[in-house]
């Protein structure tokens, strides 16, 4: 396998690492893709529709068990956390919702995997409106993470965020460009049988699809969507 493969791409399910993946694949990409199970309570929902995007696009992908995670660490994210907060994004929210460390834990995998089959980039697909809310989003993290990571890897390996300078709704409207089918990604943090519609994470996917314009393909538990 080594040699063979462009980049790794951090693929959660949701909406923008799957935009991100049509994205590489229209650019002639070689990808491969790694999921994480890290205990969150909607990770039963979106690992599988990852699997499935895999599958639909014959892109190699595998999920790792992160376990530990939910056991050591405090979030609303995990069944082991406080209930998820519900309403728009604002900081006594988000405190609630960070998993500390989250993205460099799951970035360092996937470098280690970059290297081990020889693709040269690791890329994951947060973007402008992540980096007010999460400390390990922020543009300033990226650069020193990824200066690491060329330094831990003599320079065989680079970060990519792509993404960094778009909003959600810039990404979704690449998604539509590109025939992503949204009815196959995930966001809502409490990961019941349908989207609830109020938690934060569902509030900024409404809006990125165009809800208001009738554009959101979303069923959603909220009877206002």
């Amino acid at each position: 396998m080594s040699g063979c493969t462009d980049c790794v791409l951090v693929l959660s399910g949701g909406m923008d690492s799957t935009v991100l993946l049509y994205d590489l694949i229209s650019r002639g990409k070689k990808t491969a893709a790694l999921s994480f199970d890290y205990g969150s309570r909607h990770n039963h929902k979106e690992l599988p529709l990852a699997a499935s995007t895999c599958r639909k696009l014959g892109i190699s992908h595998k999920i790792v068990s992160l376990g530990f995670m939910a056991e050591l660490f405090s979030s609303a994210l995990f069944h082991t956390g406080p209930p998820v907060p519900e309403g728009p994004y604002k900081s006594e929210n988000m405190s609630q919702t960070i998993v500390p460390f989250r993205n460099p834990i799951m970035m360092s995998i996937a470098v280690g995997y970059a290297e081990s089959i020889g693709a040269s980039e690791v890329l994951l697909a947060s973007h402008s409106g992540d980096h007010a809310l999460y400390p390990d989003c922020r543009k300033e993290f990226n650069t020193a993470f990824d200066e690491a990571v060329r330094l831990g890897t003599d320079n065989k390996v680079r970060l990519s965020f792509p993404y960094a300078d778009l909003d959600k709704k810039q990404i979704a409207d690449l998604g539509r460009s590109l025939d992503v089918d949204f009815t196959r990604t995930w966001t809502c943090y409490k990961g019941g049988a349908l989207h609830c519609g109020r938690c934060s994470a569902c509030i900024e996917r409404s809006h990125a699809l165009r809800h208001e314009e009738g554009m959101d393909p979303t069923s959603y538990e909220n009877p206002d969507k």
